[in-house]
């Protein structure tokens, strides 16, 4: 079978741009739906970026940001609530159609398709964000596309720990160099390498762009469709502006 056997497909920053216009916004419904002042700018979220994981985003908040905020005995219980509801408020957005997909993405998941490439999703956002991004921008039933979806907390440690992809080569049976991933951000490209993924390509968005991503087998702003080409911004150019199959196949005979 021609190499990549299978894709891995980060979702956050990755699939869409979910983090500004999506779990931001949910965040600050969900702050104000429990009666808290609390506001996280772009500015600010992009600083909390550096944490993966929302429960962890917000423990992270507090303790280095909203120090001054009078904590619930139950902490814990409390970071959950509030994590649950963002969920749910990102999950309306989600079915309002208010992200779509980066341009580049559908294209190559059904190229995947068409080929018989393997696809999956190695994520640190819950599994009901990851459904709700599917089912309001691919095709009913795109789910199933996806033969492995890890994600949330199914693994002790999120990214940059290598455990979600680890949790995904074991579950499609394949070795690290039978695959490539694809991700947006350092942490991201830190936990496919330590995993043992040799190539990994980056597509950068406003909050990933000027991060260290040695060690990528080629950084974009974007996978680009014939309407928005893909800029290299590290790595060999992609025929007419798009990452496709045959472009993916090309990095092999360069290693990282």
């Amino acid at each position: 079978m021609a190499w990549p056997e299978a894709l891995i497909f980060d979702v956050d920053g990755t699939l869409a741009d979910t983090e500004r216009d999506g779990h931001r916004v949910a965040f600050n419904r969900a702050f104000a739906e429990a009666g808290l002042d609390w506001v996280w700018s772009e500015e600010l979220y992009g600083d909390l970026l550096s944490v993966t994981g929302g429960k962890e985003r917000i423990r992270f908040y507090l303790d280095h940001v909203n120090t001054a905020f009078e904590r619930p005995g139950d902490l814990g219980g409390f970071i959950a609530g509030l994590h649950r509801s963002k969920t749910k408020h990102y999950m309306t957005l989600m079915a309002e159609g208010a992200i779509p997909l980066r341009p580049g993405v559908r294209g190559l998941l059904e190229e995947a398709r068409d080929t018989g490439t393997r696809l999956a999703i190695a994520t640190t956002t819950t599994p009901e964000n990851v459904s709700a991004l599917i089912e309001s921008t691919l095709p009913g039933g795109a789910l199933d596309w996806f033969e492995v979806v890890g994600a949330g907390d199914i693994v002790p440690h999120k990214k940059p720990a290598p455990d979600i992809y680890r949790y995904v080569l074991e579950h499609m049976q394949l070795a690290p160099e039978q695959v490539m991933a694809l991700e947006d951000s350092a942490h991201g490209l830190t936990a496919a390498r330590n995993a043992g993924i040799r190539h990994v390509l980056v597509t950068v968005n406003g909050y990933t762009l000027g991060q260290d991503f040695k060690g990528a087998a080629a950084v974009f702003d974007k996978l680009g469709d014939p309407g928005h080409p893909a800029e290299s911004l590290a790595g060999p150019a992609a025929a007419e502006g798009i990452v496709d199959l045959a472009y993916l196949r090309s990095l092999e005979v360069t290693r990282p």
